[in-house]
């Protein structure tokens, strides 16, 4: 009887054991996609600014477009971690500003090099919102995951911090995101 008991009692702390190496792993794997998605995240931002800075040194735009967009660009590529979301905020209200009329698109287009120009703005705007949903659904995911008691009493995540969402407004210049093909 006590051989029996000591078996199944082996048996349930190895099942405990595989479900909770599971579950670790799962929660490693999930921060890892994470820290993947904010890489990505990070290269979209960095690339619209980029593109934004381009544009604006062109002399591509009037003058005042230019110095707005060009400190909304810098701003976002020098801002601290901590006001990030913000800077980028500010960016994509200083592109809708900019590129709320589509007659400031065409004319870019019009002008040598303003096409390329205006479909490589358009592309790094398009794709921001995307970067940003990829990187706010892991996290999301590792959040759901964090919450549940196993997880928390036995410590499963380890000393990693606990998941912060991107917010930012990546609400995309309507003359920039509508034009197919671009």
């Amino acid at each position: 009887m006590t051989v029996t008991l000591i078996i199944w009692a082996v048996v349930v702390l190895v099942a405990i054991g595989l479900y909770l190496s599971w579950t670790a792993g799962r929660l490693d794997r999930l921060h890892a996609r994470i820290d993947a998605a904010r890489a990505a995240l990070d290269a979209q931002l960095l690339r619209r600014a980029s593109v934004t800075q381009e544009l604006a040194t062109s002399g591509v735009l009037d003058p005042a477009a230019s110095i707005v967009l060009y400190e909304a660009a810098h701003a976002a590529r020098q801002s601290a971690e901590d006001h990030r979301e913000v800077a980028e905020s500010e960016l994509s209200t200083a592109l809708r500003a900019v590129f709320g009329e589509s007659a400031q698109v065409e004319a870019v287009r019009e002008i040598p090099g303003g096409q390329e120009a205006a479909s490589e703005l358009a592309a790094a705007v398009r794709r921001v919102p995307m970067a940003r949903r990829f990187h706010n659904d892991a996290v999301r995911a590792a959040r759901a995951l964090r919450r549940h008691r196993t997880v928390r009493w036995f410590r499963l995540a380890g000393h990693a911090p606990f998941p912060l969402a991107f917010e930012m407004d990546d609400e995309p210049p309507v003359a920039l995101a509508d034009r197919p093909g671009s």
